[in-house]
């Protein structure tokens, strides 16, 4: 009997996914226990294994493709099968799609340059770019290299608004202009000298030598990747993010690290407690203090939190992760510490919880470069919260030590970027200023 594997939600929060390898396609017979594809969240990557033996009756989906959650994304059955009556409605929508991203129809074959535009095209939906008939035409016609177009329809099918969306932005063409832009893979960058700005065949850009002209190489981006992007333009383009920069006298800091290292070589201490476990723990009764930071802004709302929930900025292989630590402030700064360690240990094996590393699940987060040697940086909000603490290199500075006596002391850098939404200057200034105070006043038991 046919079975359908849809795609599982793992967490609460988790809407859709990205299906990162498709291991089992089509007509492929599989065991129960084997994996059928892979798949990642927000920024944990998952495996679905294959509920029977059988043979793989459909898949709906293609890799890369962003996927919502609890949709179906296989068949597995019996050879020649009939599964009609396992789909709904949204099913059987689902199937039809898959049928047309097979499916290109002819196009006119007595002209050259639909020949060619046609030929670009099918070389183009065999390496997974796929493109409805209306698009298909229509880019025949106007000499539309449609490898240069991302689409905007289903499963990022090309579609003919997009088409016409590159026309509008594309000066006209000759007819002898398009076959040469088909035949050569060019396409005019700017207004033609033709009647009306229309582009002539000379318009067209010269062709790169292949040897010497071509300097540079295109590298898809990682799904990872584009989902950090995505996170990141929309953090700046959706509220009004501002940065304080302040220094901390760090030789409170210092002296109670030379007291953890040797704890540890006595044994008197187990775990390793470090600069940026003491500045989390700064931090967090720095919040306690200012409850307004420690919040999510939802446009009409602030919402306040009564416990600290750190979110952590970890750099990984796969790219930039930020676990949270749930009710920090409970923590001892060796049972921070020890969070720290296991959150990040997580991140870098792909084992976290999707649930920890959704912006919504922190209330405040901490991105630490200062082991880089970074002297001062702007950390972009990980929304809905209403700030973040980038925390820079110890570097020497001058400081007045009362009686006319100057010296250089340790500085630590914090920079301070918080949505001017939610809190005004004075207010984020003064929580900057409590953070470098609990910073220099530190108590830890060791």
């Amino acid at each position: 009997m046919a079975l359908i594997v849809i795609l599982p939600k793992q967490g609460q929060s988790v809407e859709s996914c990205i299906i990162t390898e498709i291991k089992k396609k089509k007509g492929d017979s599989v065991q129960k226990g084997d994996v059928l594809f892979t798949y990642e969240t927000d920024k944990a990557t998952f495996e679905e294994e294959s509920p029977a033996d059988g043979v793989v009756l459909e898949c709906f989906y293609n890799e890369g493709d962003e996927v919502p959650v609890l949709l179906n994304m296989m068949i597995i059955g019996q050879p020649g099968e009939d599964y009609a009556a396992l789909l709904g409605e949204e099913g059987k929508e689902q199937e039809v799609r898959g049928k047309e991203q097979e499916v290109s129809k002819a196009v006119q074959a007595n002209q050259p340059i639909n020949q060619l535009t046609n030929q670009l095209i099918n070389q183009s939906t065999n390496q997974h770019t796929f493109i409805s008939p209306r698009a298909k035409n229509l880019a025949t016609k106007e000499a539309v290299d449609i490898n240069l177009l991302k689409g905007s329809g289903p499963t990022g099918r090309i579609i003919e608004k997009d088409i016409l969306s590159a026309l509008e932005n594309r000066p006209k063409m000759t007819s002898l202009a398009k076959q040469i832009a088909v035949q050569e893979g060019v396409q005019p960058q700017r207004t033609g000298t033709g009647l009306a700005g229309t582009a002539k065949s000379t318009d067209l850009l010269p062709v790169q030598n292949t040897v010497y002209g071509v300097d540079y190489e295109d590298k898809k981006i990682s799904n990872m990747r584009k989902l950090i992007a995505k996170a990141m333009h929309t953090s700046l383009q959706n509220s009004a993010q501002l940065t304080h920069h302040l220094g901390a006298d760090a030789r409170r800091m210092m002296e109670l690290r030379k007291k953890v290292k040797k704890a540890m070589e006595s044994g008197k201490l187990s775990t390793n407690i470090t600069i940026n476990d003491m500045v989390c723990f700064a931090v967090i009764k720095a919040l306690k203090k200012f409850p307004n930071v420690n919040s999510h802004f939802l446009n009409d709302t602030m919402r306040l939190f009564n416990k600290v929930h750190l979110a952590l900025a970890v750099d990984t292989e796969r790219g930039l992760m930020v676990p949270v630590v749930r009710n920090a402030d409970d923590l001892s700064i060796i049972g921070l510490a020890n969070q720290f360690k296991e959150i990040a240990n997580g991140c870098r094996k792909g084992g976290i919880a999707p649930e920890l590393l959704a912006a919504e699940a922190g209330t405040f987060t901490v991105s630490n470069l200062g082991n880089y040697g970074v002297e001062m940086f702007t950390p972009v909000i990980n929304l809905p919260q209403t700030a973040i603490l980038g925390v820079n290199t110890i570097i020497p500075r001058p400081k007045d030590l009362g009686d006319g006596v100057y010296a250089f002391v340790p500085y630590i850098g914090l920079s301070l970027t918080y949505d001017h939404r939610a809190l005004d200057g004075g207010e984020a200034t003064r929580f900057l200023k409590q953070i470098a105070i609990e910073i220099e006043t530190l108590e830890i038991e060791i």
